[in-house]
């Protein structure tokens, strides 16, 4: 929605209001000092709705101009394109190119991937939300189940992939070196 159809959109707004308060435009003209019929072409959107308009009417309504006129929402939905790489496609679920970045990272069954640990800037974090997933740090090698978490530098040579060749689905958090994540920390009664 652009903010011309915000605008727009405040006219049924308006309307609903008058209605739930059980007002009519007599009486809002009234309260108001605007006119029935400046009232009405406002309900319908024959009428540009303006500040000047729009603050009184507020008033009368008990609302803010926020409710009256709502900014454009913005989108929710991430659309950036899966990324193919080593035998991995990766669904990338955060829109920014900086920060804290994630990932739902698939390797399909069968899938042969060659152990050939990397390294770069960053720290990274994985979730396993099925399969098993087989995480060589340096010289350690650990099998991640579902439900099991990893976090790590990346500046420490590090592959991953499937433990034994079925699908793995996991989720990654990618960040530069030295963020962190922030992890909730556990009450006394939750350690218990």
């Amino acid at each position: 929605m652009d903010t011309e159809d915000a605008i727009a959109a405040a006219g049924v707004r308006l309307r609903r209001l008058r209605n739930d308060r059980g007002l009519t435009l007599a009486e809002v003209e009234e309260a108001t000092g605007i006119s029935a019929s400046t009232l009405s072409r406002l309900e319908s959107g024959r009428r540009r709705a303006t500040l000047e308009l729009l603050l009184p009417l507020a008033r009368v309504y008990g609302t803010t101009l926020d409710e009256l006129v709502r900014a454009p929402a913005a989108d929710p939905r991430v659309r950036a394109r899966p990324i193919r790489r080593d035998g991995m496609t990766m669904l990338p679920l955060s829109r920014q190119a900086a920060g804290l970045q994630a990932f739902k990272i698939v390797i399909p069954a069968g899938a042969r991937t060659v152990p050939r640990q990397r390294t770069h800037d960053g720290y990274e974090w994985l979730y396993v939300l099925s399969g098993r997933l087989r995480l060589k740090l340096g010289d350690e090698e650990v099998v991640l189940e579902p439900g099991e978490a990893a976090e790590f530098d990346t500046r420490v040579p590090h592959w991953f992939g499937t433990e034994t060749g079925g699908a793995v689905e996991l989720l990654s958090l990618f960040g530069a070196q030295g963020e962190r994540a922030h992890v909730r920390a556990r009450t006394t009664a939750e350690q218990a």
